[in-house]
């Protein structure tokens, strides 16, 4: 089949380069000529493990194309992905523009092109309910009616680090359509994806708009609600991590995103958050429980943060801290709405020295705060003369390092673990104080 991705960020891209995987012709367009350029060239624009290796091999077997000009790669497909931005507005509703403004662009393709055949415009984007209905009205506005073609709503639910496999191997494919013709083209273009146990969803366009900002607000709700039950653990002297494995044992809870941390970050969660308070607030039924969770989710880095000036007595001038982690999760270099942030800026505004690593996204961080940060070239590097190090993402490599060379390394043995990846008592024998989240900080027991 023939497909077109428009817009080549991070889900447009990771769709692109599975759907040539399985031996599809992909036409991905994107507006910016020098994304265009690198990946034609052969250079990928963002970190996800696996993507590389699917990316050369199609980009080899000439399955996959990227241009900048969207009418021929409209008229090729039968479908086109709309795999664009909807960042927040100032009142955090979603920002539709970019869709619409393609929109647009295709219902004047079309008008200039009568005879093409039936398309199928998609809406992989995260969008408002409602959007199909909008981007139908762009494209129908420049047609006499006579012109067959379908709006489908087909949200994403890719997991940063994990995207390549939740895409070759979907646990479930949302379509949100009420027309069969739609319905059959997209099954079929599904179907080599859908292992044993996975399924196929059809629904209407507006409950699938609703559903993928419903799963994203119902996992920062889980996020947001062990970060509160944390600072009540805090509180009473109680160790969250037992906690959590007493709940996420109930098959009715279960385990995941029942890590307290720094809150959620990232491309998904605090937009889609936000979007969807806005959009409920407006429809006269504003959702309560997931205020809280936002309200939360802001004030836990600075929770954190306070137990780092609570520890230098509000005197961080001239302090030196380590940083280790700046993505705003694991296996991915996205640094949007990431919690490092905030702490960065507070260390900066008391005037500390801060080094930085992270595997992956130094480039992304130097981008927004240039020669404000040293960009440590590894995580013991970082260290040196540091005195107190913050643990921000839980990369693997963060998880067993040699206490004894980083001892060495500091000028004091302090540790604030914002991912609590660490075991108090282990590091209390190694001579380290220790804080963490919901667990009693642990004094030093003894150098070692």
């Amino acid at each position: 089949m023939n497909v077109a991705i428009v817009g080549t960020g991070y889900v447009g891209l990771v769709t692109g380069v599975c759907l040539a995987e399985r031996g599809n012709k992909v036409f991905c367009v994107d507006n910016n000529p020098n994304v265009v350029e690198k990946l034609s060239a052969g250079e990928i624009t963002i970190y996800e493990p696996g993507l590389e290796d699917i990316f050369q091999r199609n980009l080899k077997k000439e399955r996959i194309e990227f241009t900048g000009n969207l009418e021929p790669a409209v008229l090729r497909s039968q479908v086109v992905f709309l795999c664009l931005p909807t960042p927040p507005g100032e009142d955090g509703s979603a920002d539709l523009k970019y869709i619409l403004g393609v929109a647009d662009e295709i219902g004047k393709i079309l008008a200039r092109n009568p005879g093409v055949g039936h398309k199928v415009i998609v809406d992989k984007s995260t969008v408002p309910v409602g959007t199909c209905e909008k981007v139908d009205a762009a494209i129908r506005k420049h047609l006499d009616g006579k012109f067959e073609f379908d709006v489908v709503s087909n949200p994403e639910f890719l997991r940063e680090g994990f995207a390549v496999e939740d895409f070759l191997r979907p646990e479930r494919v949302l379509i949100g359509s009420r027309s069969e013709r739609a319905i059959v083209l997209l099954n079929d273009l599904y179907e080599p994806f859908l292992p044993a146990g996975s399924s196929v969803i059809v629904m209407d366009e507006k409950s699938a708009e609703v559903t993928k900002y419903a799963a994203n607000a119902y996992l920062a709700m889980k996020i947001s609600y062990m970060n509160d039950l944390a600072n009540f653990c805090d509180a009473v002297g109680a160790d969250v991590e037992k906690v959590r494995d007493g709940i996420g044992s109930d098959s009715r809870i279960g385990r995941t995103y029942l890590f307290p941390g720094l809150g959620y970050g990232g491309s998904c969660l605090p937009k889609d958050v936000k979007a969807l308070l806005k959009t409920a607030q407006d429809a006269g039924a504003p959702l309560t429980i997931l205020q809280s969770v936002e309200e939360i989710n802001q004030e836990q880095r600075k929770r954190f943060y306070r137990k780092v000036e609570r520890h230098f007595k509000g005197k961080l001038e001239g302090i030196r801290v380590a940083i280790w982690g700046l993505s705003f999760k694991p296996n991915t270099d996205d640094v949007r709405e990431a919690p490092v942030f905030y702490i960065l800026d507070e260390l900066l505004r008391a005037k500390a020295s801060v080094a930085v690593f992270d595997p992956e996204a130094m480039r992304n961080v130097k981008a927004k705060y240039g020669d404000r940060l040293e960009y440590a070239e590894s995580s013991y590097g970082a260290l040196q003369g540091a005195d107190a190090l913050i643990v921000v993402t839980e990369w693997n490599e963060f998880r067993k390092p040699d206490f004894k060379l980083m001892k060495s390394l500091m000028r004091q043995p302090v540790i604030f673990d914002g991912r609590n990846i660490y075991d108090p008592v282990k590091i209390r024998e190694r001579g380290f104080l220790y804080h963490s989240i919901g667990r009693k900080s642990i004094e030093a027991h003894a150098p070692v």
